[in-house]
């Protein structure tokens, strides 16, 4: 029998302003909001791209955002997005207007890649193995 399937996963982000997040990831990163909570002024939302979702919700000023790189340098991801052509990809980001925290390059771990940064800080690397 064959082992049952785990196809995606989805990263959940606290941050600071759904609407901003919005902003951000459907105008510079051509994400498609799925689902948002209310429909005005939403407090969480569900976007995705292609099979990348993301869960974002803004629980309170009391719960800020809290990205991998400000609890340590060295770990500075907060998510991978698998990308089949990260340098096409890259291209189009930019051509959107979204400015990459580390451009298109061949990292120390066999991967290839790119970094880009959400207005809350948390960093999604969008690449491949090389």
């Amino acid at each position: 029998m064959a082992e049952p399937q785990t196809p995606a996963i989805s990263p959940f982000f606290i941050v600071s302003d759904v609407a901003r997040s919005l902003a951000f990831y459907r105008d510079r990163l051509g994400f498609q909001v799925a689902f948002q909570e209310p429909e005005t002024n939403p407090f969480f939302a569900v976007i995705r791209r292609d099979g990348a979702q993301l869960f974002i919700k803004a629980v309170g000023e009391d719960v800020p955002p809290l990205p991998n790189a400000e609890r340590h340098p060295w770990a500075k991801w907060d998510a991978f997005v698998y990308a089949p052509d990260p340098d096409a990809l890259a291209g189009a980001f930019e051509q959107r207007g979204a400015a990459l925290v580390a451009p298109p390059a061949d990292t120390s771990d066999g991967l290839r890649g790119f970094e880009a940064r959400d207005p809350d800080g948390y960093v999604l690397f969008f690449g491949r193995p090389r």
